[in-house]
């Protein structure tokens, strides 16, 4: 058995590893596309909301003290209107995106601070009301919106200042960037490496089933006096560590370019987590990628070509980016053992503990003995499959 089941292996392996288009597109892209997209989305973000240079604003009745107060940031170049066709103006260079328009219309009201002074909540009558009017489309104008939004809660608060919130340059926020790169891995990496594990498999897997039917290869092999039993066992195996190895090259891309992505505010630091926390996670990877494997081998041998097979495949990747995007959502995450049977739900719950440091191990091994019984299955229904010429020689 072993000595078949490793001339299978080295078929597979052969065939990918020598093929330098294959191994290019399937293994080496994938990681390097991923690193260079979202690094020039990050910066791309950076730039688009980064504040700089003075905000052209054009304000009608504008009081002295919140010029005062804007006078301090230097965030706003202020321009004064004189009438209603000076407003009118403006608010039409505002509404068509013109590349001189002014970024934000205020419009105060005359007396404001007079109003202001004078008026009691406790009478229940319409405060002061300031208008400010921007383009959302513009991302300038919006963070002109916001940002004089923010000065004039400024000024309403200096107005009855009784109590301050975190006053002065101390630190109040606990977190650690420990615990904010262990947030962040427990939210977004299962997602992925699940994302990463079926794209890797879907690479090659209909190519090495379907393929050989559509080609009328796998007749070869089907005529040996090798067990089918066996021929199944090693094209799973071996397709398993392609497909990690595949899913790794993008898991290596996407963690390089995680900081650039998030535009640096955060640190990820991948060494809170120790051998242990490793090991785990390389059995719940290995069992995970023997049963997408598994199932998308079984769909494969039941396709007539690659092109049919992918389109079978498909919604079974949605649904396991699904099931990895629990990891997200707390309700979703369930910590008794008999949740951990159910097949790729488990491993994303399982990476979420192992990346939260909250891992359990029972429900670890649970996940790890479900997927090794799936895997064994699909084996068994792959079998049956090569042993049935009306599947293998289906035209």
């Amino acid at each position: 058995m072993k000595s078949n089941v490793m001339t299978v292996m080295k078929k597979e392996f052969t065939r990918f590893f020598t093929d330098r288009r294959m191994v290019l597109t399937t293994l080496l892209m994938p990681g390097i596309m991923i690193y260079v997209l979202y690094s020039f989305m990050g910066q791309g973000f950076t730039s688009q909301f980064q504040e700089g240079g003075q905000m052209k604003v054009a304000v009608q009745n504008l009081p002295k003290s919140i010029e005062a107060m804007a006078a301090q940031g230097e965030a706003f170049s202020f321009a004064s209107l004189s009438g209603e066709q000076e407003q009118k103006e403006a608010l039409d260079g505002l509404a068509e995106g013109d590349e001189d328009a002014y970024q934000l219309v205020a419009v105060f009201p005359e007396g404001f601070e007079e109003e202001v002074a004078s008026y009691d909540i406790s009478t229940g009558g319409q405060a002061p009301a300031v208008e400010l009017y921007y383009n959302s489309a513009d991302t300038d104008s919006q963070s002109a919106y916001t940002m004089m939004g923010e000065l004039l809660d400024a000024y309403e608060s200096t107005l009855a200042n009784k109590f301050d919130i975190n006053p002065g340059e101390g630190v109040y926020d606990l977190a650690t960037e420990e615990d904010l790169s262990i947030q962040i891995f427990s939210m977004m990496v299962p997602m992925l490496l699940m994302v990463f594990l079926f794209s890797g498999c879907m690479a090659i897997a209909p190519e090495s089933i379907a393929g050989e039917k559509e080609r009328g290869t796998i007749a070869t092999l089907l005529v040996t006096p090798m067990k089918r039993s066996h021929l199944a066992l090693g094209k799973i195996v071996s397709l398993s560590v392609i497909a990690i190895l595949c899913g790794l090259s993008s898991f290596v891309g996407t963690m390089l370019s995680l900081p650039k992505l998030m535009g640096g505010e955060v640190s990820i630091n991948a060494n809170v987590y120790g051998v242990q926390e490793y090991l785990m996670l390389l059995l719940v990877i290995l069992s995970t990628a023997l049963v997408i494997v598994s199932l998308v081998s079984i769909v494969s041998a039941y396709a007539k070509n690659v092109k049919e097979a992918t389109s079978w495949v498909t919604p079974i990747m949605i649904i396991s980016m699904l099931l990895g995007v629990t990891s997200m959502v707390d309700s979703l995450c369930m910590t008794d053992p008999v949740w951990f049977l159910i097949p790729l739900y488990n491993s994303a719950q399982c990476m979420s503990g192992i990346f939260s440091l909250e891992a359990d191990v029972v429900n670890i091994a649970v996940t790890v003995a479900a997927n090794i019984c799936y895997s064994g299955l699909g084996v068994f229904v792959l079998t049956k499959m090569f042993d049935s010429e009306k599947v293998m020689f289906s035209k």
